[in-house]
């Protein structure tokens, strides 16, 4: 195989190569898992507060039986090996709900080898994994549940809008499969409008993410592509507007703290 940069409709297919090495190369990335849990536990909180005003007005009241609660559906989009799906699982369970339904999350991606890597892992009961392109979700026979029950209440998307053909219909399939009032989270690399960002993204990924991918697969393409994605995606600014676009409200942009802060951010937007 050759070590060329991927075009982004062959993304998925270029993870496969790196599937078994990939958790290495992001545990090295201080703060990665930490930055995932904060915008999943982001999401799950968003989702909670748009639900608050659905519950009984005694919420001692015992459910009625003909009519049981629903369990908060999430899906993981683009979730890789799974490290964004244990952020999302994990703020998923710690709601405290008076013992709500345990929550469902679904994680979809297009690599096969990546999701492989997923499912080596322990999983509670509730998560599952499918293969699917973000774009057509509507194709995805695992979400049918989500449909019958009203949609779905939460997506977390990390990495993934500025690695797909079509970031607009992306974002109209997440919103398609929403429920009214439903919560996405857009987690990713935005440095455009922001020189020292980008200064500052270019230098790590020349000076320790390239290098890495060398040493731990002998190929630097799929990173070369990545530190190129990155420069090219949209500013906060632009993918608010995409957002807007596709139907979302409420639509704001989420700094990530830490030494990443100007190059990672969460942008949330809620369906109508």
């Amino acid at each position: 195989m050759t070590d060329t940069q991927p075009a982004r409709e062959a993304v998925p297919e270029a993870f496969d190569d790196v599937a078994d090495r990939y958790d290495l190369m992001v545990g090295l990335s201080p703060g990665y898992h930490r930055q995932l849990r904060s915008s999943a536990t982001l999401l799950v909180d968003a989702v909670r507060a748009s639900t608050a005003g659905t519950e009984p007005a005694d919420p001692t009241e015992p459910a009625d039986p003909a009519e049981p609660e629903q369990p908060r559906r999430y899906l993981d989009l683009g979730c890789g090996s799974g490290a964004s799906t244990a952020a999302l699982v994990r703020a998923a369970l710690a709601e405290d709900d008076h013992g709500a339904a345990r929550p469902v999350v679904l994680g979809v991606d297009g690599s096969a080898g990546m999701l492989a890597s997923a499912r080596t892992k322990r999983w509670p009961d509730g998560v599952s994994f499918a293969q699917g392109r973000a774009e057509a979700l509507a194709d995805q026979p695992e979400l049918g549940p989500a449909r019958r029950a009203g949609g779905l209440d939460g997506v977390l998307a990390a990495y993934l809008v500025r690695n797909v053909p079509d970031r607009d219909a992306v974002l109209r399939s997440i919103r398609e499969e929403l429920r009214p009032g439903g919560v996405l989270v857009v987690h990713d690399y935005s440095v455009r409008g922001r020189p020292v960002s980008t200064l500052l993204w270019t230098l790590v990924c020349w000076g320790v993410i390239i290098p890495l991918g060398w040493v731990t697969s002998r190929r630097t393409g799929l990173y070369r592509y990545l530190w190129r994605s990155v420069l090219r995606m949209d500013s906060t600014a632009e993918l608010e507007q995409r957002l807007r676009r596709a139907g979302f409200e409420q639509v704001r942009t989420v700094p990530v703290g830490g030494w990443q802060r100007g190059q990672v951010h969460r942008v949330v937007g809620r369906a109508p």
